[in-house]
């Protein structure tokens, strides 16, 4: 860790052994040069291998900044703030641990807040990545609800009710410390149960600030979402 870091990535995984090391692969390989970000890997109580696969993957890439941490509490809230709590950068991104950052993700994050001084927040592109592959039946009204979020085709500003999804959002640190972070009230998936609204509410509270949301589509992740538990209960 130097000087020069400019973004901090926290990635809150729960049982993605399978392809939490693939996330982390996608951040090594980045055109921002390593010295300028760090990766913050939050464990929010796995019950996989998920542990030995982050460590694994850290302790044979000792050339990048990747830090690994456990979260007793469970619920992404918690998660969240608890890896924004270790960042040291003065740009906070969360990433999902089943994503897949394109190589240039991290520069063009930066570049942004460079060319945007008055930006407060920033959301991404997410993609859907099926696995084994995409359902014959999927549909613009239906892909939504496995994650896909493309807000508009250029970069823009949400309006006042719409705001980016926590899995490719970027904030400042000192606008995250000023609204203390996600709300731990609303801890989004606690085992079969969901307290969501975590990132209306977040976004919401950011926006009384003051500040503007963009939107950015070039920001972009890949997301995966695993057809045989797409069914009709689940949808």
């Amino acid at each position: 860790m130097t000087n020069a870091l400019q973004i901090s990535v926290v990635i809150c995984t729960y049982n993605r052994s399978v392809y939490i090391k693939d996330a982390m692969e996608s951040l090594y390989n980045q055109t921002l040069p390593r010295n300028a970000y760090e990766v913050i890997i939050v464990n929010n109580n796995s019950t996989d291998n998920t542990q030995q696969v982050c460590e694994t993957y850290i302790a044979s890439h000792g050339d990048a900044d990747f830090y690994y941490f456990n979260e007793l509490k469970q619920g992404a809230s918690f998660a969240r703030n608890t890896g924004a709590a270790h960042a040291h950068s003065p740009l906070l991104c969360f990433m999902d641990d089943d994503a897949i950052a394109d190589k240039d993700y991290l520069e063009r994050i930066v570049r942004f807040f460079e060319e945007h001084p008055d930006a407060g927040g920033l959301g991404g592109r997410i993609i859907p990545r099926y696995i084994p592959r995409e359902p014959k039946w999927m549909s613009h009204y239906v892909s939504s609800l496995v994650g896909y979020f493309h807000y508009s085709p250029g970069v823009s500003i949400f309006s006042a009710n719409k705001y980016p999804l926590e899995s490719n959002m970027i904030i400042r640190k000192t606008d995250f410390d000023a609204i203390n972070g996600f709300n731990p009230a609303l801890p989004g998936v606690v085992g079969t149960l969901r307290i969501g609204g975590e990132g209306k509410d977040f976004f919401f509270r950011l926006k009384e600030l003051g500040h503007t949301i963009y939107y950015d589509p070039a920001i972009r992740v890949q997301h995966v979402v695993e057809v045989p538990k797409l069914t009709r209960e689940y949808m």
